[in-house]
């Protein structure tokens, strides 16, 4: 079964990192797709990632990441 995809929607790939991350965005990790559904402040400049699976990740300020962002046309 394939996944509903609307309409009106450009996906570009992203390079992130603690400064520019942002709810929705897509990181693939470990071979598997993880969305961010938040995002919590933690001290010099790290983040948390909570995903929509439940899992968290803290990025260090420097960290770098490939994901996929979700830009919505209006």
């Amino acid at each position: 079964m394939s996944a509903w995809t609307p309409r009106g929607v450009l996906v570009s790939n992203v390079e992130i990192t603690a400064a520019t991350v942002q709810r929705g965005d897509v990181i693939q990790l470990g071979g598997q797709a993880c969305r961010v559904s938040d995002l919590f402040q933690l001290p010099q400049g790290a983040k948390q990632l909570l995903f929509e699976s439940g899992e968290l990740l803290t990025i260090h300020a420097r960290t770098r990441l490939a994901a996929v962002r979700v830009l919505r046309r209006r």
